[in-house]
């Protein structure tokens, strides 16, 4: 038995969380898995009418839970920041979700804007550091609204969170068992205190971890290798911000965000899995947006919970999907509704496919 909180949201959320679960209600009952869910109203529609984000006591509660499933943070009515802190990164901070999980990888049948590469060239993982940076809120303002002004952001790097977010990217990278390479993306060469530590850190916990090959990149140079040579990356371990960055750009090689997904983890507590691509309140109610991604993080939740051929399931449904029935990957574009989508990924999963 697991116990989900499900978090649909706001804009496609919940259109796409629907057909998630309702690929999480067919691969259980073909695996013998028995999930509750347990939704949750947090988002832009409940902060509009009761003035909060979170009311009390919902983290802790959150903390009950096998795994949280989330929809879409950001609402045209509520002012940038005001849901994405309150709700998404507090839930990160505080669930003490250290580790952002995305896969880059490209399935057969989805166009790639980079000339001649195919599935066999873009196959990699990042895992950005989620806790620390330039995320913590760190900074202030002097002077604000005059011509003085200043602004500090700072970004706080601890060894505390380095070490445990550089362990678990060379953990990750032996148990993928695919090149065993890890690169660190970082900007040694400018970011000379905070990076220094991360460099630092990269090789002292690397001298653990033999079996994997140390590589380094410069954040700009990672963008640029990511669209050259993408089959150069297997695990790539970088800090907040540039892990924020150069997923987006993952996702967009790899076909975009309909189908890019995302894991919070913390391996010590409850994660929280969510396709990536925002809530798109202009698709929504309209049956058009591609709920792929949605699914791909239910295939994510389901490995973390250790059930791994119901996940290898899901994701090879949804690489015969891909290869054998979507005009495209964009809202709108697809040749089917966003239900109907839900229901090919289905009707896929038995038996095992074979892709």
């Amino acid at each position: 038995m697991y116990k989900v909180a499900v978090i649909p949201g706001d804009g496609t959320g919940p259109e796409v969380v629907e057909e998630g679960l309702k690929v999480l209600g067919a691969v259980s009952e073909l695996e013998g898995l028995s999930c509750e869910t347990v939704r949750y109203d947090f988002g832009g529609e409940r902060y509009l009418r009761t003035g909060e984000v979170l009311p009390d006591g919902a983290v802790d509660e959150l903390r009950t839970f096998d795994a949280i499933y989330l929809g879409a943070v950001g609402h045209p009515e509520v002012a940038p920041g005001i849901l994405e802190k309150g709700l998404l990164l507090r839930l990160r901070f505080e669930l003490e979700q250290y580790i952002n999980l995305r896969p880059v990888r490209l399935y057969p049948g989805v166009d790639c804007p980079l000339k001649d590469k195919g599935p066999g060239d873009i196959d990699f993982v990042v895992v950005r550091e989620n806790n620390e940076g330039l995320y913590t809120g760190s900074g202030g303002f002097t002077y604000k609204g005059t011509a003085n002004e200043v602004a500090i952001q700072e970004m706080v790097n601890t060894r505390r969170g380095v070490e445990r977010c550089l362990r678990y990217a060379f953990q990750y990278c032996r148990r993928r068992n695919r090149k065993k390479k890890l690169t660190l993306c970082a900007k040694t060469n400018v970011l000379t205190y905070a990076h220094d530590l991360w460099w630092r850190a990269f090789n002292e916990v690397g001298e653990e971890y033999p079996d994997i090959t140390r590589d380094y990149a410069h954040v700009d140079a990672t963008c640029m290798w990511m669209v050259k040579n993408p089959e150069w990356f297997d695990v790539i371990v970088t800090c907040n911000m540039f892990g924020d960055i150069i997923t987006d750009l993952g996702a967009i090689i790899q076909g975009g965000m309909g189908i890019a997904a995302g894991a919070n983890i913390n391996p010590e507590g409850v994660s929280m899995f969510e396709p990536i691509g925002g809530s798109a309140p202009k698709y929504a109610g309209q049956g058009k947006i591609n709920p792929l991604a949605a699914i791909c993080a239910v295939s994510m939740m389901l490995e973390n919970l250790g059930e791994h051929q119901a996940a290898e399931r899901v994701e090879k449904a949804v690489m015969w999907v891909t290869a054998n029935k979507l005009e495209s990957l964009s809202a709108g574009r697809m040749g089917y509704s966003t239900q109907e989508v839900g229901d090919l990924v289905v009707e896929a999963l038995e038996p095992l496919p074979d892709v």
